[in-house]
């Protein structure tokens, strides 16, 4: 079990690096690579591939949201977040049931993680070149910290129901 969750918290940072460093360039085979990796060694669950699903869509919708409000800028103009973007919040979801599970509960965990480790990731990426923050780094820094505290806390309780379909799933058939 401890060498699953550190192959998943490797396979997160790999990925992770990929995405932010490689952008939309053939660097995102890399961290798709992770995600395969993952889904057929780590995890081998319908549910976890629909808890990825899930993630993607609610993070691209939370940062597409925060992008054309101006929270944060890349250099190419859009609406919609980069595709290398959509990727790092599939990797994320890898992450809440393996080696972030500790956070799960209490959930003031999450929070805490959520408002601490969301803004780092975001300053980490401005740092490396791969967004900026129009709004000035401090204000965006505090903001996200603020938004990461709930929005962690939410994911790792939609990372509990997966687990819970997950469990329903192995109930019916435990191969």
């Amino acid at each position: 079990m401890l060498e699953k969750q550190l192959a998943n918290a490797v396979l997160f940072q790999l990925g992770w690096f990929a995405c932010v460093l490689g952008g939309n360039s053939a660097w995102l085979w890399l961290a798709a690579g992770t995600l395969l990796i993952h889904v057929v060694w780590i995890s081998r669950s319908w549910a976890e591939l629909r808890l990825m699903v899930c993630v993607c869509m609610l993070g691209t919708l939370v940062d597409s949201l925060l992008l054309n409000a101006g929270v944060f800028a890349f250099t190419q103009a859009q609406w919609l977040i980069p595709f290398w973007l959509i990727v790092l919040w599939a990797l994320l979801a890898t992450t809440l049931n393996h080696c972030l599970a500790w956070t799960a509960q209490p959930r003031w965990r999450a929070a805490l993680l959520g408002a601490i480790g969301g803004p780092l990731s975001y300053y980490a990426g401005q740092r490396l070149g791969a967004v900026t923050f129009p709004f000035g780094v401090w204000p965006t820094l505090l903001g996200l910290g603020v938004l990461w505290a709930g929005l962690f806390a939410a994911l790792q309780w939609i990372a509990a129901k997966h687990v819970n379909t997950r469990s329903r799933e192995l109930a019916r058939d435990p191969t």
